[in-house]
């Protein structure tokens, strides 16, 4: 094994970010890489992020990437069988395996028939985009997001807290939980999700009959939706091998929608408050946690003339007072939200900086 190397089978996004956060953190690691996408491997080259890469799955690759200090299975879920049956020879003794996959029972299942429990920790960093690829990855998806760690039976708990640490470094938030409770969470707040809107989505596309739903979709349907843009090679995996939970969630949900038609038949008002009322109760609670998978907005909605070099203009304002700017976006549908621009901030102090520094020039703030 050799200190402070990291050895990457696969460099997609969240791999490509993770190896970017390390980089940043420990500027001197070295980090090997693998990938079946030459292209990939050859912007992290350049970018400097991967010091070592290889593009075919054979003993001169798994022997360099063996004897890394922490090796990150970043591959799809279906290839991190037959990845780990070639690395088994080549691996040194002491480096520890981990992963990035959304469903842990399947690869700590195929761990323990290696006899590599001792030196496996399964992981989760609850962070994402709908964009895929190295391209994409991007170290700030990592910060204050949840870090799920699942060790296996036997690590010696000095390896837990190394990568405890390490996934602080990346300021992310590391949690320790069970395979099989993080297996049910996670269909509950993310594999379920992506069902329920990719569902959305193909039932308006085959209720659109002149295109008029998708011409106006507003930002309610927009946000509900976004993740229906993930990768379906990743989503058909996850739904394959964390069937039973998504299932029985999924009955769940089911008898939910059946319990609202039935009060929407029977036009029950109070009950139909009730549903609206508890949901936005347990929402709003969400942003008051402030770090997760689920962060707190800071949001500001500006009212702007049609007119050229609006955008621009605003932007030069807070670039001016020195405010970054996470997110913004044309409101073409006022139907729920005030103001012609949606602003989206990193923290409160740059929302509240902004709002003082929009208002001085003349700006109605919402």
């Amino acid at each position: 094994m050799t200190p402070n190397t990291y050895g990457f089978i696969g460099l997609g996004l969240i791999g490509g970010s993770i190896a970017k956060a390390i980089k940043t953190v420990c500027p001197d690691a070295g980090i090997i890489a693998f990938d079946a996408n030459a292209d990939s491997l050859a912007l992290a080259k350049k970018e400097k992020i991967a010091d070592d890469i290889f593009s075919a799955a054979d003993a001169e690759a798994f022997s360099a990437l063996g004897s890394c200090e922490f090796i990150f299975l970043c591959a799809p879920v279906s290839a991190n069988d037959k990845n780990l049956e070639m690395m088994l020879p080549h691996l040194s003794e002491g480096s520890l395996l981990t992963d990035v996959g959304s469903v842990k029972n399947t690869i700590h299942s195929t761990i323990d028939s290696l006899g590599l429990s001792h030196r496996f920790i399964g992981g989760h960093p609850m962070a994402g985009s709908e964009k895929s690829g190295y391209k994409n990855a991007d170290q700030k998806i990592l910060e204050n997001a949840y870090y799920i760690l699942t060790p296996g039976k036997g690590v010696p708990r000095e390896r837990v807290d190394a990568l405890k640490e390490l996934v602080q470094k990346m300021r992310a938030i590391p949690l320790i939980l069970e395979a099989d409770q993080h297996d049910y969470i996670t269909a509950a707040i993310s594999h379920l999700p992506h069902i329920i809107a990719s569902s959305l989505v193909n039932l308006v596309h085959d209720e659109d009959d002149n295109g008029l739903m998708k011409m106006i979709a507003a930002g309610g349907f927009k946000d509900i939706t976004r993740i229906a843009s993930s990768s379906p090679v990743m989503w058909q995996s996850i739904c394959l091998t964390n069937t039973d939970n998504i299932i029985q969630l999924l009955n769940d949900y089911i008898r939910s929608l059946e319990t609202i038609r039935g009060r929407l038949k029977e036009q029950d008002a109070r009950h139909l408050y009730d549903f609206f009322d508890h949901a936005k109760a347990y929402r709003d609670s969400f942003n008051n946690i402030g770090s997760g998978p689920i962060k707190k907005e800071y949001v500001l909605y500006v009212d702007l003339k049609d007119k050229v070099g609006a955008i621009a203009k605003t932007a030069t304002i807070l670039a001016n007072a020195r405010i970054s700017i996470k997110n913004i976006g044309i409101m073409h549908n006022r139907e729920v939200q005030d103001g012609a621009l949606r602003i989206e901030f990193y923290d409160e102090p740059s929302m509240k900086h902004a709002k003082a520094a929009l208002t001085e020039k003349g700006y109605k703030i919402f």
